[in-house]
């Protein structure tokens, strides 16, 4: 049973740990937050505002498996952007996070209205480009040399999936 939920401020440490990890920093992005202090102000962020952000855990049978995130782009227009989806090493071959980005595209647009969500990975991050077109969204192209990190300028793959695009179900 894969579910999303809402992150606590016991949570925190745990994220601390997920985002930090050898395996999964190198993937994301260079501004989302990494320590204790900057985690814990998007996690009550997200618990007071949670419609314009979120930082959410992908649960498995009741066990921490992962982490993404969500904000707000532009409120008139409806945009939110998905992001710092991240499944914890033990849990990873599962497609969980195909799963995942499944119960966000559904919270995002059917619960709070989203019209057009949007996403970006490197351009070195096979995984991530796999999972993002398997979840459905469609990619709009590469922001070429975008992002300085890890001392080498990086591409980013935009996509995006729009509200009349959600798969039913």
């Amino acid at each position: 049973m894969i579910s999303l939920r809402r992150a606590c401020a016991a949570d925190v440490d745990w994220l601390v740990e997920l985002y930090g990890s050898e395996d999964v920093e190198p993937f994301l992005s260079g501004r989302g937050a990494r320590d204790a202090e900057a985690l814990a102000a998007e996690v009550e962020q997200s618990e007071q505002a949670p419609e314009v952000s979120g930082r959410m855990l992908i649960e498995v049978d009741g066990l921490r498996a992962g982490a993404l995130g969500y904000s707000e782009v532009n409120g008139p227009s409806r945009i939110v952007r998905l992001e710092g989806l991240a499944v914890h090493p033990d849990f990873r071959g599962r497609r969980l996070a195909d799963h995942a980005a499944k119960l966000a595209q559904r919270y995002l647009i059917e619960e709070l209205g989203y019209h057009r969500i949007e996403l970006a990975c490197f351009g070195f991050n096979e995984r991530a480009i796999a999972q993002a077109e398997r979840s459905g969204f469609v990619r709009e192209g590469v922001k070429r040399k975008a992002y300085l990190r890890h001392g080498e300028w990086q591409d980013a793959v935009l996509f995006s999936l729009l509200a009349e695009e959600l798969p039913d179900g």
